[in-house]
């Protein structure tokens, strides 16, 4: 999340990711936030809320900073990728009948 913040937070400098491309990197950075969120909440819920919420949020920030825009598209690859992160986290967990 703190290299979201800050990779976020910086000015745009005209180079990066053209668009439609920047999409994928929204969704495969929600994508391994969700799926850490997942493997330490342990629940698929939480972690998708987190990830997707904090989405949200980094979307609204960037609207403050220079050359930077918000974009519900950017938003709903954060979400989608938080999505698929927080299932993909689950194949990690023990089973629930497993003994301890």
């Amino acid at each position: 999340m703190g290299l979201i913040w800050y990779l976020s937070g910086q000015p745009a400098s005209g180079v990066g990711l053209p668009h439609p491309w920047d999409k994928g990197a929204h969704l495969l950075a929600y994508l391994l936030l969700g799926f850490l969120l997942r493997l330490g909440l342990g629940a698929f819920l939480p972690a998708f809320l987190l990830a997707a919420l904090y989405g949200g949020v980094e979307e609204w920030r960037q609207g403050f900073v220079p050359g930077r825009e918000r974009d519900p598209w950017d938003l709903l690859a954060d979400a989608l990728g938080a999505w698929v992160g927080a299932r993909l986290g689950g194949r990690w967990e023990a089973p629930k009948s497993a003994p301890p």
